[in-house]
């Protein structure tokens, strides 16, 4: 949105009708509780009911020399900013500022003002705009929103009547981002208390005690020797009258405060009048005891009364303070509880509001209430300044991309979270980039120790599964074996018998039927031996065929031909293993053989080598 120019003159009735219905640059200060002029309250009142305080003579000629001087100095502002400048009005939605000139291309503006004593403390020190008193600033901060300007000339100065500059000086003033976050706040606040306004909330006077009638004038004459004349009688009454009917038991507002202290001194006033009257009557005749008496039951009543109210003024102001002060931190803690809520957590911490310093030393209730109404919106808006940071950075957690939320890397986030944005940005990405690493190296390790035991666990079932075929052939190869050794057993047994059927028939002789009987023998040994070796060889088979999908060791035709020799046994070729249907495998022009097909091997040469088979066995499984 950019300013839009109104085609007004200052102080015409169109700009006033413009005034009422924008927040101007102008009442800024006043909505900031920094005017000189014009108090918060009093400006609440104008917003709300669009009466405004009749200038007098005095501060109408003050206006139209301000005016004059501004037209005088002009041409001074034109020369230092090198531009021509023109008086003119611009709003921006809802916000207007009236401009003492302002550039073509709206980049500078010009804010005079009449020289002060202040001013010329602080401008004569060669001061940048940051110097100035708040309400300037305050004033030039929202002209430079409106405007969108880079830089505003301030200059205040004096002139004759005749057009003649006395004194001027200057300064350039520029924007001041925090400082705008205050002004936008407190005109939403301000908006707030006029629409909440309550007439009677409100007095446009100042305060100044109402006249109290003062009680009559305690007399005492004493005329002869016991003639006594006082106008006891009708004190009393007017004394009573006022401390019923006149006298303030219950201040609310300035106007009471102050109209009681009156009613107070005169009350002390009194007191002061009946001991002087004391002194009177006793000083004429010492027969007035009585009187003496009298006087100090009034004395006391107006004493008491006069303290009474004293402690009062004291105990309610106190009060009342106390009350203003607890409603604000209470509205506070409420905005920030809001906020928090919108967070979705904790993260900002209850804020102390500091308004009891910030009434400290004031007397007038209305200037305290402006005051703290001006810390509480200023509180707001550094709350809702951190919430939004808070806001940002956390929503940054959760836009990397990888639809990952890392607030999880945050548990110090409260602290972290309110830091520029561009600095938790840098924090996070290095404690997001960490993690991540360390996450990876974790999952390597994981999967590392996943694949070992699935290797561990393969190579146990593998194992066992091996074991089991292995027991189960050399139980199936034992039970061949003794099957074939009674068979061959109970043939020899059934030759023997014919063999000896035969000597006693007579049919074989003696000698015959001995070698005859050796030979059976001998034979069903060689069957029972030949039956072992096919045993022996059958299990290594087996053994081999369980083995060979493993990943086993093996042994080169030169390791093994290194051995045979040491034993005096020769050497055996690739031929012999074929012979034997040992399986073997060429590699770089080696013969491998598996251990198990070695052993095997072994079963089928000659016995000097059952020496070399039993240290083969010993080494595998």
């Amino acid at each position: 949105m950019t300013m839009q120019l109104v085609n007004l003159v200052q102080g015409s009735p169109e700009w006033h009708a413009h005034r009422r219905n924008h927040f101007n640059a102008s009442d800024a200060p006043a909505m900031m509780g920094a005017s000189s002029y014009k108090s918060r309250s009093e400006l609440i009142k104008e917003l709300a009911t669009g009466i405004t305080e009749e200038i007098d003579a005095a501060t109408q000629r003050r206006f139209d020399d301000g005016h004059q001087f501004e037209a005088w100095a002009r041409p001074m502002a034109e020369k230092i900013i090198g531009d021509g400048l023109s008086n003119c009005v611009g709003t921006r939605g809802k916000y207007s500022a009236s401009f003492d000139g302002l550039t073509f291309m709206n980049d500078t503006a010009f804010e005079h003002k009449t020289l002060n004593n202040t001013l010329r403390e602080i401008l004569a020190q060669e001061c940048t705009g940051a110097d100035l008193p708040l309400q300037y600033r305050v004033q030039m901060e929202q002209q430079a929103m409106v405007s969108g300007c880079d830089r505003i000339l301030f200059m205040a100065s004096k002139w004759t009547a005749e057009g003649l500059p006395v004194e001027a000086y200057h300064c350039w003033y520029e924007p001041d981002a925090e400082l705008r976050a205050q002004i936008i706040a407190g005109w939403e606040q301000i908006e707030k208390d006029v629409a909440a306004y309550q007439p009677e909330a409100s007095t446009a006077v100042p305060v100044v005690a109402t006249r109290v009638a003062a009680l009559p004038t305690v007399v005492v004459q004493v005329t002869g020797s016991i003639a006594v004349t006082d106008n006891f009688d009708e004190f009393e009454m007017a004394a009573k009258a006022f401390l019923e009917t006149k006298l303030i038991r219950e201040p609310k507002a300035d106007q009471d405060f102050a109209d009681l202290e009156a009613q107070i001194r005169q009350m002390k006033a009194a007191e002061d009048a009946l001991d002087a009257s004391e002194s009177q009557m006793l000083a004429q005749v010492e027969a007035v005891y009585s009187r003496k008496q009298r006087k100090d039951m009034l004395h006391a009543l107006i004493r008491d009364n006069r303290l009474l109210s004293e402690k009062l003024v004291k105990t309610e102001k106190d009060r009342l303070k106390a009350v203003l002060v607890s409603d604000a931190q209470q509205d506070l803690n409420a905005h920030v509880a809001a906020l928090n809520k919108r967070l979705g957590s904790n993260w900002l911490p209850q804020v102390v509001g500091g308004f009891a310093e910030t009434i400290k030393g004031l007397k007038s209730l209305d200037s305290m209430r402006d005051k703290v109404a001006v810390a509480l919106t200023n509180a707001k808006l550094q709350a809702q300044t951190t919430a939004n940071t808070l806001l940002l950075n956390r929503d940054f957690l959760r836009s990397d991309g990888s639809g990952q939320d890392w607030i999880t890397l945050f548990p110090d986030f409260p602290a972290m979270g309110v830091k520029e944005p561009e600095v938790f940005k840098a924090m996070a990405t290095m404690r997001i980039n960490d993690f991540k690493q360390a996450e990876a190296q974790r999952l390597d390790a994981e999967r590392a120790q996943i694949r070992a035991e699935e290797e561990a666990k393969a190579k146990r079932e593998a194992e066992a599964e091996r074991d089991r075929i292995r027991a189960e052939e050399q139980a199936k190869a034992q039970a061949e074996a003794a099957a074939q050794r009674q068979q061959v057993q109970q043939q020899a047994q059934e030759a023997q018998a014919d063999i000896a059927q035969a000597h006693q028939a007579g049919t074989l002789s003696k000698p015959l039927a001995e070698d005859l009987a050796g030979l059976v023998a001998e034979q069903a040994a060689e069957g029972v031996a030949s039956i072992d070796a096919q045993q022996a060889i059958s299990t290594a088979m087996a053994s081999s065929a369980v083995v060979q999908a493993t990943d086993e060791p093996t042994m080169t035709l030169g390791q093994i031909n290194t051995r045979l020799e040491a034993e005096g046994l020769g050497k055996i070729s690739a031929a012999t293993l074929e012979h034997h249907s040992i399986p073997f495998e060429k590699k770089h022009a080696a013969v491998h053989i598996q251990i198990t097909q070695v052993r095997r091997l072994m079963l089928l040469m000659s016995m000097g080598t059952r020496k070399f088979a039993d240290e083969l066995q010993t080494t595998t499984v």
